[in-house]
């Protein structure tokens, strides 16, 4: 037994030929990410802290869809989401429809621990958001000149997508394929076997005011128990029929599988093809990281001194 980190950055059809300026800045994130939780892991700071910690981290690149880099509605405007859930309490928060909360998975931090609630949601959540006193922004501040174009190109193309999709691409689907991924989220286990997750996202590309997606759903897009810790990426609608992150506990609590076994079966065999990617850490310090997409942003790191960092 031992410590363990995963983070990702989206998962998707990232295409192999992706620019080097648009795969190395995500790298360097990704990289600045695991540094970040490893070294709160080796300070014995607590799982939950340490997966609130590098979601922030990830949600205030704007390289990834979150945060400052959160795609935009059909209506030009930005509503991000989050969860995060302690596997030792099941405790959990989460939060949808957010236009001014500069980190939102801090804020379903406080839903979860000083509400007598799980999930709050639009204005409900922004007035909670300025009870606790939260860093927030003018909405301008996550608008960004990328996601602009994104948007005029989904409304171009008619589509609901992903992410970011290169002009010219082919749809051959309702949602089109992703270029540099969707979500961020983190799962990290202390070496006494506590875990905690964490997921974050500014949804998809031209999306319906008021949708939401798998990310703020427990044992959707986002779970933790006393087994594994799980944070989902790729096509909320997908990953929310699958119930795939419950899914992965259920099979080692149930089958007694382990969490590699687990992982890969829900995201090969149970999730349509090119919709999920997950990561995921269990009680022992085992790494998991499935995708049945081309790619997927995610980085990794464990105390017997393993480091992966990777797209596909």
């Amino acid at each position: 037994m031992g410590w363990a980190i995963a983070l990702h950055g989206g998962a998707g059809d990232i295409p192999l030929s992706l620019p080097l300026e648009r795969r190395e800045p995500r790298e360097a994130a990704l990289r600045r990410c695991l540094e970040i939780g490893v070294d709160a892991l080796k300070a014995g700071r607590s799982p939950l802290d340490v997966v609130e910690l590098v979601v922030r981290e990830l949600e205030d690149s704007p390289d990834f869809n979150a945060g400052k880099g959160s795609v935009l509605t059909r209506n030009g405007t930005v509503e991000m989401e989050a969860c995060i859930m302690d596997g030792n309490t099941k405790n959990c928060g989460a939060v949808s429809g957010l236009s001014t909360v500069k980190n939102a998975v801090s804020l379903a931090r406080l839903v979860m621990e000083k509400t007598p609630h799980i999930y709050l949601g639009f204005d409900g959540a922004e007035a909670f958001a300025r009870e606790q006193g939260v860093e927030t922004e003018e909405s301008s501040h996550f608008i960004t000149p990328e996601n602009i174009d994104r948007l005029k190109q989904a409304k171009e193309a008619n589509r609901v997508q992903i992410d970011y999709t290169q002009a010219g691409s082919k749809v051959e689907e309702e949602v089109v394929p992703v270029c540099n991924g969707e979500t961020v989220g983190c799962v990290a286990v202390d070496g006494n076997g506590n875990l905690a997750a964490a997921t974050s996202t500014g949804g998809l590309v031209n999306k319906m005011a008021g949708r939401i997606g798998d990310t703020p759903i427990i044992g959707a897009g986002t779970y933790a128990n006393s087994l594994c810790a799980v944070s989902a990426t790729g096509k909320g609608e997908a990953i929310i029929r699958a119930t795939v992150a419950r899914d992965v506990a259920a099979m080692m609590e149930y089958k007694q599988v382990s969490l590699e076994e687990a992982a890969t079966h829900v995201v090969h065999k149970c999730a349509p093809i090119r919709t999920t990617g997950l990561v995921a850490v269990s009680s022992t310090g085992e790494v998991a990281m499935p995708f049945n997409t081309l790619g997927m942003f995610r980085a990794c790191a464990t105390e017997d001194g393993y480091t992966e960092i990777g797209i596909w």
